[in-house]
């Protein structure tokens, strides 16, 4: 995903402010080893972005920032600072990859098989615990997704997160005996 980017300065909250009624969002670009670049992304062209994007894939996408001298970085989102009551995004975090130094991710859990499974047959709900896995890995190594498949549990049954098919080059961060996913009764 190619997004463009303009350098600002960080002088000023009022600076933020008017960027932000310009349609851009403030956001710092972190390189490991050099200081923090101060940026802004058009509004509308992260929009676009998220509206094209399969909700919770966000932290495992891979953005290439371009700058006004068409210099290409890549770098993945790290955080979103989100306005409280309208929602609107206020600033954004990228993280620079590098590609031989490893990078910490949350990766989603998808579960498939819902529609089949015994248990919400019976009356179960299907209860996530745990909907992402933190993983540290490569750039080119991250997963998009791990799939959880709970098409066999029945009511009161669980799957854990060693239950996951996870890559040999994924180390996950998480301890793997903990409960991803239950069955519970209504």
């Amino acid at each position: 995903m190619k997004l463009s980017i303009k350098k600002r300065s960080t002088d000023k909250k009022c600076q933020s402010n008017r960027l932000r009624r310009e349609g851009h969002i403030p956001a710092v670009l972190y390189v490991r080893g050099k200081e923090s670049l101060s940026i802004s992304v058009a509004q509308s062209e992260f929009d676009s972005i998220l509206r094209s994007l399969v909700k919770g894939r966000l932290s495992t996408t891979i953005f290439t920032l371009v700058d006004e001298k068409g210099q290409e970085k890549k770098a993945i989102v790290k955080d979103i600072q989100h306005h409280p009551t309208s929602y609107k995004i206020l600033h954004l975090d990228f993280e620079e990859l590098h590609p031989d130094v490893p990078v910490n991710v949350k990766v989603p859990i998808e579960c498939t098989g819902v529609i089949e499974c015994a248990g919400i047959k019976l009356g179960g709900v299907l209860r996530r615990v745990i909907r992402f896995l933190r993983v540290n890995c490569l750039p080119e190594d991250i997963p998009n997704h791990f799939d959880l498949d709970v098409r066999e549990l029945s009511i009161k049954q669980y799957k854990r997160l060693a239950d996951l098919t996870i890559p040999e080059k994924v180390r996950p961060l998480a301890n793997l005996d903990e409960v991803a996913v239950v069955i519970a009764k209504r």
